[in-house]
Order: C-alpha cells, then structure tokens, then sequence
C-alpha cells in the first residue's frame, strides 16, 4: 500500500497531545519485520550508472508527479532544526514519511530504532523496488535488472549504519539467469532478505526448475524471500472496475494514486497466485530451509487459504506426481516456512488461531501512513479479545521473526532469543 506514498506536506507535524512519549515505544521484547527508507531525489547516485540514472524519473524510483517539486532540502534542514529534534521522541510515530525521524537521512535511523525500541528492522525502500518490477514487467527487462543491482548497492550502504538495520534487495526473476546472479550478489554483499514480485514474473512461473539456484541459495544462506506489496498498485485489479458510473472516491492518503477500499481488498490476490506455485511445485519440500515471508499484504486471508491447498491437494493428487511426492499436506509445508505481517486493523487474533500461532510477525510500517499511530495497542486489542495467550504473543512480536531470519541475525550479533 506504502509503495505509492508520496507527502503533499512532507514537514507536517502531528500535535504532541495525541501522546507522549517517555520510554521507547516497544511494550516488549520485539523485532519489525516491515519498515522502509524514503528514498530522496538522489538516493541512486553514484550507485547507478548515469546512463542508467538519466533514464529514470526525479526521484531515480518514483514517477508521481507530486515528487517533481520536492524539496528534500528544506526537509533536512527541518531534520537538523534543534526545536523540530527535541520532538522527537513526542513525534515518534506521528510524524510520516519523509518527516519522520530516520525516514531518509540513514544517520538518524538509529535514534528512532532507540525511541522505537525494536530488536531490529527488516527494512525496504518505498519506491525503488516498485519501479524494478515496472521496467520488468512493462519496459525493459536488462534495464531493470540493472536498477536492481543500484538498488542492492544503495540499500546496503544505507542499512550499513547500524547492524539493527536488516536490508531488502530486490531480485526480479523475469531473467532468469541474472536472477540467479542477482542473488549471489545480493547475499554475498549482505542482504539479509530477497525481494521478489508478488505477480507471476514475465514469461514463466516463479517455480520454474531454472531458478532453483536462487532457493537453494537462499536455503543454504538462511536469508529469506519475501514478497511484499510494493509494485501492486494500479496493477491488482483491472481499472475498468473503477468505472462505475459514481464520482471518484479518495484513496487511502486522500489522493487519487494509491489503494482504494475495492484495489485494497484484491491485494492478497496475486501473492496466493506465487505462493501456490511456490508450495505445488514443490519449492518448499526441496528446500526446507527456506523461509518466505509475506509483508505487508494483510494476514486475514490465510487460513482459508490453507485449506484451499489442502483441499486442491486432496482433490488433484490421484492424478498428479508433484502432489503425490509431498509427504505431507501443503498447509503443513506453510507453517513450518511461510511468515506473514497481519495490518493493525486486522483481526489478528482471529488469525492467529485459526493459521496457527507460527504464522503472524509484528510489524510496524514505519515510517508509512499505513502502520498508523499505534499500531501495538491495535494489535494487542485485538489479541486480547481472542484471548491469545503468552505463548502465541511471543512468537507473533519475536520468534517467527526469528525463525524468519535466524542466520542473519546471528551473523550481525542481534538477540535472537528472547531478553527476560
């Protein structure tokens, strides 16, 4: 939903009296498993080359055109503001997008992981990795492939500021030759998560036998794939159903460029649609090491999803070999490697047991609209009106994340059993 956000206002301030912040934001030991960088105009520089850059839009990833009068410096200059620093801590999660603290100027990121309170952050762009899977899909394959490889140099440069910053590159799998060299790359430089579409990748399907490399390496590396909103946009549902004969209603931000109540509900659409082929086609039972996470496309789906491949598996496997191969049900092979990030408005309590308690991650969004205000007294709510217990709170705010992401964190020295 975030991957469109683009402020109108980007210095607004929220007023302080909607709370007060004295102690880090975090009610508990816990780890993010969604939160983003606001890439400024000249975030690709000098991680790109100019011939490449030149063809990009202002931003060198979005192409809004709100973004062209943007003026990131009168943003840093607020940022550096002594009066606009001591808010900060007040403003932690009111202030968004580029005037949250730590949004894009990657020196102030680990004053908000402080004020946040969170173990650590897997962290995405905003609009890079949708503009990769653009080209892909609608320009030119090779150029995109190479935005992606400024994407993973940016990223990791970014991130590089603090070991609590965990980096998402983006690998798109058109190509799949330079997919599996995407990924060599992404993981030998650091990643500590691999981006791909949520849509079927141009030309075959993401469980074609070419891109094995990429799993297994992933598998063998412990750093895991993710799909995640970004790049969904205009693209989850046909336009035509916008035509329906009634004025325009605002999207999520009041504009007219991101998710509307219609678009929102078909988001989880395309990402079954990879999924399914992930898990049919056997990827989860060769590499059982993998792990997927599903970030930021909602959670409340799942559990009937689960059945839907139990029942296909029921259905179909008298007549064909890949079903008959599994030695268990499909929804066994997604609890044990698919991690996913319910919304805060979600019924995560709802979902939680009926998926499993294995199954959802806390995530914040920050510093997008969309994680909202407060997103931990949303999630407790609700968990307190399906009476989750202690255990299942655990792993839903620390050990899926941990299970998610187990040797990265080990190799940069984060917590991964939970502090007492």
């Amino acid at each position: 939903m975030s991957c469109y956000s683009t402020p109108s206002r980007p210095i607004a301030t929220a007023p302080v009296q909607a709370y007060r912040l004295e102690m880090p934001y975090a009610t508990r030991p816990m780890h993010d498993a969604d939160s983003h960088i606001m890439e400024p105009p000249a975030w690709l520089d000098g991680h790109l080359a100019a011939e490449y850059r030149a063809r990009l839009p202002v931003l060198g990833a979005a192409d809004a055109p709100s973004t062209q009068a943007f003026d990131v410096d009168r943003i840093r200059r607020a940022h550096a503001d002594p009066e606009y620093q001591a808010e900060d801590a007040a403003q932690i999660l009111l202030r968004k997008n580029f005037a949250a603290t730590g949004s894009f100027i990657e020196a102030d990121r680990p004053r908000a992981l402080e004020l946040l309170g969170f173990a650590s952050q897997l962290v995405f762009d905003t609009f890079t990795s949708a503009h990769v899977l653009r080209l892909e899909r609608d320009v030119d394959p090779s150029f995109a492939i190479e935005v992606a490889r400024g994407q993973h140099r940016a990223m990791l440069a970014w991130c590089a500021v603090d070991p609590r910053l965990l980096p998402v590159c983006i690998v798109p799998l058109g190509d799949m030759a330079a997919a599996v060299a995407l990924t060599r790359e992404a993981i030998d430089g650091g990643a500590a998560a691999l981006q791909i579409g949520q849509y079927c990748p141009p030309g075959h399907s993401p469980s074609h036998v070419d891109l094995e490399p990429v799993w297994a390496m992933a598998a063998e590396a412990g750093v895991p794939v993710v799909l995640h909103v970004a790049g969904a946009g205009a693209n989850v549902m046909n336009p035509k159903f916008f035509e329906n004969g009634l004025p325009p209603v605002p999207d999520f931000h009041g504009g007219d460029g991101n998710f509307k109540s219609i678009d929102y509900l078909s988001i989880p659409l395309p990402v079954m649609q990879t999924l399914n082929a992930l898990v049919i086609d056997g990827v989860l039972l060769r590499h059982p090491d993998l792990r997927i996470g599903v970030i930021e496309v909602g959670a409340s789906w799942i559990p009937s999803w689960m059945r839907m491949l139990d029942s296909a598996h029921e259905a179909f496997r008298k007549n064909e070999e890949r079903l008959q191969r599994m030695d268990e049900r499909p929804s066994a092979y997604v609890r044990r490697q698919v991690r996913a990030t319910p919304y805060p408005h979600e019924d995560t309590g709802w979902t939680i047991a009926n998926a499993g308690a294995e199954m959802c991650m806390f995530s914040s969004d920050f510093p997008h609209v969309e994680g909202g205000r407060n997103p931990i007294g949303r999630f407790e709510r609700s968990m307190d009106a399906a009476a989750t217990d202690e255990d299942a709170r655990r792993r839903f705010y620390w050990d899926n994340f941990v299970d998610l992401l187990r040797p990265v964190l080990e190799r940069r020295g984060l917590p991964t059993l939970e502090p007492a």
